[in-house]
């Protein structure tokens, strides 16, 4: 719907970081509403491009993250620009939750979302779940590099 498409259009007009920050704040709000997908045995794609991004270190998960935002032209990138929408939504809920765990670099213990953002932040908080998982499914399906 049209406010889901401006809220990713203003998400889409942030730097990198901020966004890779929107992100786990994001998380952070609505992980107490996500229901837990079945564990499923086999090992998903969204599941590889995670632990593909878990198996570097920790200046090299965010530089992962980084060019998957990005789009950089590269091989993590690649992989995760060929994930279906719900499997790239995946990918960053494993992502949030290795934060929480030590697996993936942590946000600066200090770090606050730049100022800019605050009208953005209050926008998001005011829409209700659905809404909230559509924009976050939005922002992050054109992340990644095309064309493998």
């Amino acid at each position: 719907d049209r406010m889901t498409q401006e809220t990713i259009e203003a998400f889409r007009k942030f730097d990198v970081d901020t966004q890779l920050a929107l992100l786990w704040f994001g998380y952070l709000d609505i992980k107490d509403e996500l229901h837990p997908a079945p564990s499923v045995t086999v090992t998903s794609p969204a599941d590889a491009v995670y632990d593909q991004i878990k198996a570097l270190s920790k200046e090299e998960q965010l530089q992962a993250q980084r060019d998957i935002a990005s789009c950089a032209n590269n091989p993590i990138s690649r992989a995760y620009g060929a994930l279906n929408p719900n499997s790239k939504l995946q990918v960053w809920l494993s992502l949030a939750q290795g934060m929480e765990t030590g697996e993936i670099i942590g946000m600066p213990e200090n770090y606050e979302l730049p100022a800019e953002t605050n009208e953005f932040t209050n926008r998001v908080k005011e829409q209700d779940l659905e809404h909230r998982i559509s924009f976050a499914m939005g922002a992050v399906r054109t992340m990644g590099a095309s064309g493998l």
